[in-house]
C-alpha cells in the first residue's frame, strides 16, 4: 500500500506554515506496510521523509503524539 492519490494532492497545495497530521498507523501502512508498529518502523518514517520531499514538504514523527506532520517550511527573510 502507498500513501493515497489524495495526499499527494494535500501536499502539492500544502500552504506553508500549515501541517498535514497523519497517525502512525497510517504511516506503517502507506510507507512500510508489514514492518510492525509500536514503534513505528525505522523504514516507515525514512519512507515519510522521502515522500515529503516530493512534495518539498519537511517530515517529523511526534511519538508522543503517535503522528507524522508534513510541512513546507518557511525560507528565512
Amino acid at each position: 500500500m502507498s500513501a493515497p492519490k489524495e495526499m499527494d494532492v494535500v501536499l502539492e497545495k500544502l500552504p506553508l506554515r500549515i501541517g498535514a497530521y497523519v497517525p502512525d498507523d497510517l504511516l506503517e501502512d502507506w510507507f512500510a506496510p508489514g514492518t510492525g508498529m509500536n514503534p513505528v518502523s525505522k523504514e516507515a518514517l525514512a519512507a515519510a521523509k522521502a515522500y515529503g520531499w516530493r512534495f518539498e514538504c519537511e517530515f517529523k514523527y511526534y511519538p508522543e503524539r503517535m503522528e507524522g506532520v508534513f510541512w513546507k517550511w518557511v525560507p528565512a527573510i
